[in-house]
């Protein structure tokens, strides 16, 4: 029998679990940078080498894009940051379509407020006239995009898109107008289509019950000081910037400028239950858990925002990954790869920011599904 120190046979025994906190290298994979290191905090909350070298992947590995920005947030504390070259904590990054949940929450204020009805005929005069069809539309089915109206999101050639019809061709003036001027395509609440026309309707709406002003200026103030006072104020969100077009509609599904900090703010936010830090709540709890309950026609996607439910007939794969997290996981999705990522099961929201393609897209979400992974559920 060959004779062994008891030091030695210690230490064999704690090597995996000094792996697997992360205090000892796996000699298989390359040494982590002093950047990866220096990303991530003491107080993380997951094993601090495996947290840095899934982050590190994210912004290293072949085939996922460019990733600009990475903050995960554990039970409310910076856990990770990181930003490639040319980017900072300073930075705004375009929102694209993470605004339409933006969009939601100020609906459901307006609703709170007693100015707005979820299930009553939406408030488009436009509808209303004897023999429309569109007046059976509701709020609810333009939050859960099943209007029914003919909106496009992607089109081939592009420019036939209704997204980019409204936004840069013969709706870019007045976005609301052309938008509600489309005709039905199927019975409202019938099926899913996601539109940013749709949320760009939900905005309108939202400054009619502001204002009675048709003035651009007019219409623009409303909305903007309203959501400063009630929503970015509270939370902090100092940096962000909504844009409006020129009718003064707010550019609410694809259109917001931010930190990857205040989009971590606006996801804790929703963690939260719709409370601000200091437990102010500003929209209602069930107002959040009405956004986060699935659509009867479609499982993955609430109130303007996508939810890890299974769905196993969507059409290019599901834009989530409900076989790796939890159904209660929801996120604001936007093109070309903006994401928040919210588990409150595992108290944690991941930012990611940059640009990758329809090929990328799948891989780096795995990755991200990665960095998840670290967090048990609670």
């Amino acid at each position: 029998m060959t004779y062994r120190p008891l030091s030695l046979i210690a230490a064999a025994a704690l090597l995996p679990s000094l792996v697997s906190c992360g205090s000892a290298p796996d000699p298989a994979l390359p040494p982590l940078t002093q950047e990866a290191l220096d990303a991530v905090t003491e107080d993380a909350g997951a094993p601090k080498d495996q947290l840095a070298r899934q982050v590190d992947e994210l912004f290293t590995m072949e085939g996922l894009g460019e990733t600009r920005a990475v903050l995960v947030l554990a039970d409310g504390k910076v856990a990770a940051e990181r930003y490639a070259p040319g980017y900072d904590a300073d930075t705004r990054f375009v929102s694209w379509s993470m605004a339409k949940t933006v969009t939601a929450v100020l609906i459901g204020m307006l609703v709170a407020d007693g100015l707005l009805s979820v299930d009553e005929p939406a408030p488009v005069p436009l509808w209303q006239r004897q023999g429309d069809p569109r007046a059976d539309i509701t709020l609810r089915h333009l939050l859960q995009m099943r209007s029914g109206l003919r909106h496009t999101e992607a089109g081939d050639p592009p420019y036939e898109s209704s997204e980019v019809r409204m936004l840069f061709l013969d709706g870019r003036d007045d976005m609301a107008k052309w938008a509600k001027e489309q005709p039905l395509e199927a019975e409202p609440g019938e099926r899913f289509e996601y539109s940013s026309n749709t949320t760009v309707i939900l905005a309108d709406i939202a400054a009619r019950a502001l204002t009675d002003s048709d003035n651009p200026d007019a219409r623009r103030k409303a909305v903007a000081d309203y959501l400063n006072q009630r929503l970015f104020a509270p939370l902090g969100m100092t940096s962000i910037v909504p844009e409006f077009d020129a009718s003064g509609t707010l550019i609410g599904g694809s259109l917001m400028h931010a930190t990857a900090g205040d989009y971590a703010r606006f996801g804790e936010f929703l963690r939260r239950g719709g409370q601000a830090p200091d437990g102010e709540q500003l929209v209602p709890t069930r107002w959040v858990e009405a956004m986060l309950e699935p659509s009867p026609v479609s499982q993955h996607y609430g109130y303007q925002i996508w939810l890890n439910r299974p769905e196993p007939e969507l059409e290019g794969g599901h834009p989530l990954f409900p076989e790796r997290a939890p159904a209660s996981m929801f996120a604001l999705i936007g093109h070309m790869g903006q994401y928040v990522i919210v588990s409150p099961q595992q108290r944690v929201t991941l930012v990611r920011l940059g640009h990758s393609d329809s090929a990328e897209r799948p891989p780096m979400l795995q990755q991200a599904a990665d960095v998840l992974a670290l967090y048990p559920v609670r």
